[in-house]
């Protein structure tokens, strides 16, 4: 059986520039390092604004910072006349690894379909991305359908001809969730995860099935991501808000010392 390390990504969205961005860093390592954090027990991943990027991708390769880094979108579009966006070889350049595609966010304001995120999957792998597959409900979605019904059919467009040897993550965000403070509870994380674990094994194959990170995002805190982790199909978490406090989010990333499994 395939081990999956836990992935705790820290989605920042439009908030820190790129010398606030620097300073976190710094400030979100140190406090790792004081606390006796070991590298490789967890994959932590930072996901800032792309302004941020390059000064984020300095550091971490100078100061050889144990940090995988993120974009927050990429463009279905390789180079050309498309005014604001950003393509997947530009953030291959910048080393990034991980590029989030089909936010809820970038779904209700930017108006992404299925098929839009479908094409940004196919971006992202095209230039050698592991792109971060964001799935979920909205509490609509969740009284009409029920809770897993809605993020399947997501992931099954977003995963179409995907290739069974591709690395992908997926996210299962229930919109209903996302900074409102209600969390779903640990069973309900554990329904849907499983549901599209299933997915993945459908349309990639058991052994992707079996190697690829689900991830619950929506209201998680230092307080509730113990519970979550101890899920067999909860692999990390995508966190929002608690991602840019320093102390929250290094306390997330030590759930395994100072809350325990």
């Amino acid at each position: 059986m395939a081990v999956r390390t836990p992935f705790l990504a820290g989605n920042w969205k439009m908030n820190l520039d790129h010398l606030q961005a620097v300073a976190f860093v710094q400030k979100l390592n140190w406090s790792l390092k004081d606390a006796s954090h070991e590298n490789g027990t967890v994959e932590v991943g930072i996901f800032p604004p792309f302004t941020d990027l390059r000064s984020v991708q300095t550091l971490i390769d100078a100061d050889r910072i144990a940090f995988s880094l993120g974009a927050q979108d990429v463009s279905v579009h390789d180079r050309g006349a498309y005014t604001g966006e950003v393509s997947g070889e530009f953030l291959a350049k910048l080393r990034v690894t991980y590029v989030i595609v089909g936010h809820s966010e970038r779904r209700e304001y930017h108006h992404e379909s299925d098929d839009i995120v479908a094409e940004k999957v196919r971006a992202a792998l095209r230039h050698g991305l592991v792109p971060v597959v964001c799935v979920g409900e909205t509490a609509e979605d969740l009284e009409e359908f029920g809770a897993s019904a809605v993020p399947v059919a997501q992931l099954e467009k977003a995963l179409a001809g995907v290739p069974a040897d591709a690395d992908i993550v997926v996210a299962y965000e229930p919109v209903w969730a996302i900074g409102s403070g209600q969390a779903a509870t640990p069973d309900q994380a554990q329904e849907v995860c499983a549901k599209l674990r299933e997915v993945v094994a459908a349309t990639m194959g058991e052994d992707a099935a079996a190697r690829t990170r689900i991830l619950y995002g929506g209201s998680v805190k230092s307080g509730n991501i113990a519970s979550y982790m101890r899920e067999p199909d909860v692999d990390g978490a995508l966190v929002g808000g608690a991602s840019i406090v320093v102390d929250e989010f290094s306390a997330i990333i030590r759930y395994q010392k100072h809350v325990g499994v």
